[in-house]
C-alpha cells in the first residue's frame, strides 16, 4: 500500500498501471487506504491547533481546547472517509455513461489513491502557518486533480477522451460535496462541533 503512496506523486502515470494490473483481491485491499492515511491531517491539525498554534497579524498564538479539538478532528476524519466514499459512489454511478465497468469498490479506490497529495500534504497541519498551509494545500489539490484525470482512464480502461469527460464529471460532483461539506460545517457548529479557544 505504501509503495502506491510515493508512486503516485514520483511517478503517477506507471503506478496508475500497476494499480490496474493488480489482481481482485490486492485491489480490494486497497479499500483501507482512506481509513489509514486520513488519520494523518486529522491527526496533524489536533496537534497543530492544540499545542502549536496560529497567530494573526503580532497577536499571541491562538489554540483550541483539547477538547474541542478532539471533537473537530474525529468529525475531520470521519467527513474524509464519508467524503471519498461518496465521490467513489458516483464514480460507479458515471461510469456506464462513459462506457467503462465499475464497482462501488472500484470507484472508492479510484478517489481515494487520488487524494493521496491531499493525505500527505495534511501533514502541515503540524504547525499551522495560514499563508504556507494555504500554499500547500493549493498544490495538493492541483496534484489530486491531476491524478484524477490521470487514473480514471487508466484503471477504467477508456480512451483518454472519454476519460476526460468522465474525470470532469467526477471533478463536478466533488464541488457539489465541497459545497454540502461547508453547509454541514455550519449546521455543526451549531449543535455543539463549534472551536472552543483557550485563554
Amino acid at each position: 500500500m505504501i509503495q502506491h503512496t510515493f508512486g503516485l506523486l514520483v511517478k503517477p502515470s506507471s503506478q496508475w498501471k500497476t494499480i490496474s494490473e493488480l489482481s481482485e483481491s490486492s485491489f480490494r485491499t486497497l479499500l483501507l487506504y482512506p481509513w489509514i492515511l486520513s488519520i494523518i491531517p486529522a491527526v496533524a491539525w489536533y496537534y497543530g491547533t492544540t499545542t502549536v498554534g496560529w497567530t494573526v497579524g503580532d497577536g499571541e498564538s491562538i489554540r483550541l481546547t483539547q477538547d474541542s479539538a478532539m471533537t473537530i478532528c474525529i468529525l475531520f476524519y470521519i467527513t474524509q472517509v464519508v467524503c471519498l466514499a461518496a465521490i467513489g459512489y458516483f464514480i460507479h454511478w458515471m461510469s456506464d455513461t462513459y462506457g467503462a465497468e465499475s464497482t462501488i469498490a472500484k470507484g472508492i479506490i479510484i478517489a481515494s489513491l487520488a487524494a493521496t497529495p491531499m493525505f500527505l500534504f495534511g501533514a502541515v497541519g503540524f504547525y499551522p502557518i495560514l499563508w504556507l498551509d494555504l500554499l500547500i494545500g493549493i498544490v495538493a489539490v492541483s496534484w489530486s486533480v491531476y491524478l484524477m484525470y490521470l487514473g480514471i482512464p487508466i484503471i477504467m480502461d477508456i480512451p483518454e477522451e472519454r476519460g476526460f469527460l468522465f474525470s470532469s464529471a467526477v471533478m463536478g460532483v466533488a464541488l457539489v460535496i465541497l459545497i454540502c461539506l461547508m453547509v454541514g460545517a455550519v449546521i455543526l457548529w451549531d449543535f455543539g462541533a463549534a472551536p472552543a479557544f483557550t485563554d
